[in-house]
């Protein structure tokens, strides 16, 4: 009987056991679960806060692009219109600014010292001596050329031919070898530009046909030397980085900053700038009766917005760059160059017609079948991109 009662006890002691277990069990797993939704909740929330800001991100980056580098060419042709010969003033403004704005970031504070002094340098001043040269000579023909009867609408195509340049270049300074699919879209390119080049209707301003004519010649070889200025500094730039770094930011600043001194032989020409500032010739399509007193004002406020306006474009394609490929940057920026295009004929009034038309339609769409072979390819591709940075 003992024996039997024991092994009853055992059997109700193990049953006992067993359901007071099952209890625990499921509520670890109640917990488990609990816990699992939460993990997922926890990586739901943190997906949609990735999501809104990288939209947040590209809304900003397109917003700088398009409102930045579209305002920047309004407000630049705007001030062409104001005074043609204000092109050394402005790029002297311009030399100006972006070497004030980017001081800060090359000062440093020694201890026991009052005033800062210069970061030490990653590429010495030698390297950068031949490229202040070049930026500041192209930058000199770009902004000098609308005073030779060249309308921006062909100089947004025209410039765009530096694609050609750059492959030019590549080939025979950095030995680069393209594909014949990069070659014939350069071809496409080039063949547009002639096109829109040649298609420059006469001015209905000049009498004498060939005098504009003549001048615009004289345009549009400015055009061209600028141009190979600009694959010359990209030539430049790509060797200094790659020897010394990718130090861009160290590059824009003391290029700017040496090419100050280079202004002192036209003092002549910016004080003639900034007095046709003080009386320009229009300020179409402005009025003068509703600006009232602030006519005075309104040629400089152009000018801060020229500067302002660069600043936000030229930011927006670098992080642009950095978030995107090469595809889709070059996608945004021809974008951006087409709409520009059509704002110049809408808003100033500038001459238009199919040839030219036809001009810019394969200049832009060689732009991107360029752009789709390098990224197949991968050969010369980088050449191209700072080429379109530089523009």
């Amino acid at each position: 009987m003992s024996r039997s009662f024991e092994g009853n006890e055992t059997k109700t002691r193990r049953s006992t056991k067993t359901n007071s277990t099952a209890p625990q069990t499921n509520g670890n797993a109640k917990l488990w679960v609990k816990e699992l939704e939460g993990k997922k909740q926890g990586v739901n929330e943190r997906t949609a806060k990735a999501v809104a800001l990288s939209l947040v991100d590209y809304s900003l980056m397109l917003s700088l692009v398009f409102g930045g580098c579209c305002s920047n060419v309004w407000s630049y042709e705007q001030l062409l219109k104001m005074d043609a010969h204000i092109g050394t003033t402005l790029t002297f403004s311009q030399m100006l600014f972006i070497t004030a704005q980017s001081l800060p970031s090359f000062l440093v504070f020694s201890k026991g010292s009052v005033l800062p002094h210069l970061k030490p340098r990653h590429v010495p001043l030698s390297s950068w001596a031949l490229q202040v040269l070049v930026l500041t000579s192209g930058s000199l023909m770009n902004n000098w050329v609308f005073a030779f009867s060249v309308p921006l609408t062909v100089q947004i195509v025209f410039r765009s031919a530096g694609l050609a340049v750059s492959m030019l270049f590549g080939y025979l300074v950095l030995n680069k070898r393209y594909s014949l699919a990069q070659i014939s879209a350069v071809a496409f390119v080039s063949t547009g530009v002639v096109l829109a080049t040649l298609s420059r209707p006469s001015s209905p301003e000049t009498s004498d046909a060939s005098v504009d004519m003549g001048r615009y010649a004289v345009g549009v070889a400015m055009l061209t030397f600028s141009l190979f200025l600009t694959g010359i500094l990209g030539v430049l730039q790509e060797r200094t980085y790659t020897k010394y770094g990718p130090h861009w930011k160290e590059g824009v600043f003391y290029t700017h900053c040496l090419s100050l001194p280079i202004f002192l032989f036209f003092v002549s020409d910016l004080k003639r700038g900034f007095r046709g500032l003080s009386s320009p010739a229009t300020l179409a399509p402005f009025s003068g009766e509703a600006l009232g007193g602030l006519v005075p004002y309104v040629p400089y406020a152009v000018l801060v917005a020229n500067m302002f306006t660069q600043l936000a474009c030229v930011s927006g394609v670098n992080q642009l760059t950095s978030h995107v490929s090469s595809v889709s940057t070059n996608l945004v920026l021809t974008t951006r160059k087409a709409i520009s295009l059509c704002f110049s004929v809408w808003w100033f009034g500038n001459g238009w017609n199919a040839q030219l038309g036809m001009g810019a339609g394969m200049v832009f769409l060689g732009s991107l079948f360029y752009t789709a072979a390098s990224s197949r390819g991968g050969g010369g591709n980088a050449q191209a991109q700072r080429a379109k940075k530089t523009e």
